[in-house]
């Protein structure tokens, strides 16, 4: 079955970094868009960014954009979040997600000093 599982989230302090996986299995990633979403404490989801099948098209959320970075190894078919010069209101749940579809269960991201 379609399975997301994502990893690599923490504790960081402000302007830190951090890198996201999302490890799929049950499909291939290569014929699908894929999306990062976040939700923060409190509030509804929120899109992060989305990343072409082939990997050649990228958009970003534009309170990420200059910051974060998506990737996509399809040989791996892991899907990745660079996250640079991180804030406190980054503070999320972020998850992954095929397309608009499935979605994993999440990796806590906490920025704090």
């Amino acid at each position: 079955q379609v399975q997301l599982v994502e990893s690599g989230g923490g504790l960081v302090q402000p302007g830190g970094s951090l890198r996201l996986s999302c490890a799929a299995s049950g499909f291939a990633i290569s014929t699908y868009y894929m999306t990062w979403v976040r939700q923060a404490p409190g509030k509804g989801p929120e899109w992060v960014s989305t990343i072409s099948p082939s990997g050649g098209g990228t958009t970003y959320a534009d309170f990420v954009k200059g910051r974060f970075t998506i990737s996509r190894d399809n040989a791996k078919n892991t899907l990745y979040l660079q996250m640079n010069s991180l804030k406190p209101e980054d503070t999320a749940l972020y998850y992954c997600a095929r397309g608009g579809g499935p979605r994993g269960q999440g990796t806590q991201v906490t920025v704090s000093s």
